[in-house]
């Protein structure tokens, strides 16, 4: 709850200008997340469902539908002022640049992945999720991002339709390279690709 409150007094503050901007990396407990979309979810049945497995339930103004943060999973959060990046102003060239940014860290581990036309995350073999995305923007300040799949337990997904994704799989790093691979070993690999795909450096 940590990591919320600091996210919540950044936005409180008011960031415009680049010393504001900040990226927050955190490994959440259990928890599943609902986003604006949320009306296919507002079964209590559900939400009760989901808790009797240890996990949280939340509500967030994030895009998309339901997902799933656990352990294993690296979270980021960047916090940005849009004007202080190459990015037009807009949000799909910031949604871009997430995407970039994720495929250039799974290239570093040597697993291929892309996106696919009309669907959230980045995915491996136009099959499996190895990576969510979902953002809220107000007034050109974002906050929510992304969830990198690294050594998180698959079984949690199982419960829930991803993002009301039908005919997909989730997987993870250590899914596709058959090894462990921990949050540690991901994080400073997606700081370097971070800093490329916004040019941008970290104090």
């Amino acid at each position: 709850m940590q990591v919320m409150a600091k996210i919540k007094e950044l936005l409180n503050k008011g960031i415009n200008s680049v010393t504001d901007n900040t990226l927050i990396l955190v490994e959440h407990k259990p928890v599943y997340t609902i986003g604006i979309r949320s009306k296919p979810y507002e079964d209590p049945l559900l939400e009760r469902r989901l808790r009797t497995l240890g996990a949280d339930f939340v509500h967030t103004n994030r895009g998309g539908l339901i997902t799933f943060h656990g352990l294993g999973q690296l979270v980021a959060y960047p916090i940005l002022y849009l004007p202080s990046f190459d990015l037009n102003n807009s949000i799909k060239c910031y949604v871009r640049r997430l995407e970039s940014t994720i495929i250039d860290l799974c290239k570093e581990f040597g697993v291929k992945s892309s996106t696919m036309d009309g669907l959230p995350g980045v995915w491996v073999a136009n099959d499996r999720k190895i990576a969510a995305i979902g953002i809220h923007c107000s007034q050109y300040v974002t906050c929510h991002g992304i969830a990198i799949n690294c050594n998180v337990d698959l079984k949690w997904f199982q419960e829930i339709i991803p993002c009301g994704i039908t005919d997909k799989t989730v997987t993870s790093l250590s899914n596709e390279l058959k090894r462990d691979v921990n949050i540690n070993e991901v994080m400073p690999k997606l700081l370097k690709s971070f800093q490329t795909n916004f040019n941008c450096n970290f104090q």
